[in-house]
């Protein structure tokens, strides 16, 4: 099944100051993160930001936090945002949930599996989620796709959102790309 952008949401995972700088590729999180919010905001697709205890890890890092509305930050302790319920609320289960951020092998992991279990349709967004340690990220993704989550890279979901070419908002997207 292709993401539909009338269908998708965006779910930033705990992309934070304090975390951020320990994954093992940052920059690639970061920079796939910041073109998947910035097309999110061109093609009008809803975006939830979760950040997990800021007064300990920091706030969303702000290359990525200006790209996202103001509106859409929610405060957790949990691992899963779907175990959080003002995240659980803000996650439409009729549509498709586009997901990334850090760290794979938890907060993400946790809460694809329990939005999969709860029949939410779930794609992880492989090259914009990071762990410390690349081998937990790998152990992830096994698990994700065991439980019936698809995977796909930044370039699948812009260009599925698109559909065509020759449009204003494909050339304005393919710059991202390029």
């Amino acid at each position: 099944m292709l993401l539909e952008r009338g269908k998708s949401q965006v779910l930033m995972v705990d992309v934070q100051e304090r975390l951020l700088p320990a994954m093992a590729d940052p920059t690639l999180v970061l920079k796939n993160g910041g073109r998947l919010l910035e097309a999110a905001r061109i093609l009008a697709v809803p975006v939830v930001v979760s950040e997990q205890y800021p007064a300990g890890l920091g706030r969303t890092v702000p290359e990525l936090a200006n790209l996202a509305p103001a509106n859409a930050m929610h405060e957790k302790v949990e691992f899963s945002c779907f175990a959080n319920p003002a995240l659980h609320a803000a996650l439409s289960p009729a549509r498709q949930t586009v997901i990334f951020g850090i760290e794979a092998h938890v907060c993400v992991l946790q809460t694809a599996i329990e939005m999969a279990a709860a029949a939410h349709d779930v794609t992880i967004v492989v090259d914009a989620i990071g762990s410390r340690v690349a081998d937990s990220k790998e152990i992830a993704l096994r698990r994700m796709l065991d439980a019936g989550i698809r995977l796909a890279t930044t370039e699948m979901v812009l260009f599925e959102w698109l559909r065509r070419a020759g449009t204003p908002e494909f050339k304005t997207i393919s710059r991202l790309i390029r």
